[in-house]
């Protein structure tokens, strides 16, 4: 009696149809990468991307092969971040401690989304003290959807508006990232922020201030010599 066909060790074996399998198929298995998901390095197929250095500077808009090699140089890796974004966002970074924040950060809980509203005519004080909040969100490990609301006849001036939320995102560059480009919708520009990996979120705004100087002592007095005591 004929033994059935075997799919392991054999490069030729038979298919339940009776045909003939390509020479390594059977090697054509599910991918072992669990992280195979996030787009990295070579993987990165979109002709440009934006890119975010690993201090969270903004290095803007590149070809891939010009992040992936800047990212080489570094000895890092080049990592999608935002990949809906229009370019897609990349970050350099080291792959593994990346990994390492995230699952520590998905082991504490589900990511939490603080919302911030903005106006186009924002007093500069309001704006600090909503940005205090929103950096504080991020450093936490939460996002933060940015919404600026028009009112009335700002529509006309929209520019405004976009000149507020670019302030406030660049007041946020130490512990979070824009996934894409501030878009207008309605009366709304709106804009989603993700923090930075946990090791490179630094405070500023909530930072405590340096504490003071103590003051010099004062120095003491000269010692005077007292007059000799007449005989």
């Amino acid at each position: 009696m004929q033994k059935p066909p075997s799919f392991t060790g054999s490069n030729t074996s038979s298919s339940s149809s009776g045909g003939t399998q390509r020479p390594g198929y059977q090697n054509r298995g599910r991918n072992n990468d669990p992280y195979a998901h996030i787009r990295r390095n070579l993987r990165i197929k979109a002709p440009q991307v934006r890119v975010i250095d690993p201090d969270g500077k903004q290095l803007g808009v590149m070809t891939s092969d010009q992040a992936y090699k800047l990212a080489l140089q570094i000895g890092l890796d080049l990592v999608e971040v935002a990949p809906n974004a229009t370019p897609p966002v990349c970050r350099i970074l080291d792959f593994g401690k990346y990994i390492y924040e995230e699952n520590k950060t998905s082991k504490s809980g589900a990511t939490k989304i603080k919302e911030i509203e903005l106006t186009a005519r924002i007093d500069p004080h309001d704006l600090m003290t909503k940005m205090t909040h929103a950096e504080e969100f991020l450093h936490e490990g939460n996002k933060v959807k940015m919404r600026l609301k028009f009112r009335g006849r700002e529509m006309a001036h929209v520019e405004i508006g976009f000149a507020v939320v670019k302030k406030a995102i660049d007041e946020l560059v130490n512990v979070g990232h824009p996934d894409s480009e501030p878009k207008l919708a309605g009366r709304n520009i709106m804009v989603m922020l993700s923090p930075l990996p946990a090791n490179k979120r630094k405070l500023r705004l909530n930072a405590e201030p340096p504490a003071p100087k103590p003051a010099p002592k004062p120095a003491a007095p000269a010692t005077v010599p007292s007059a000799p005591t007449p005989a």
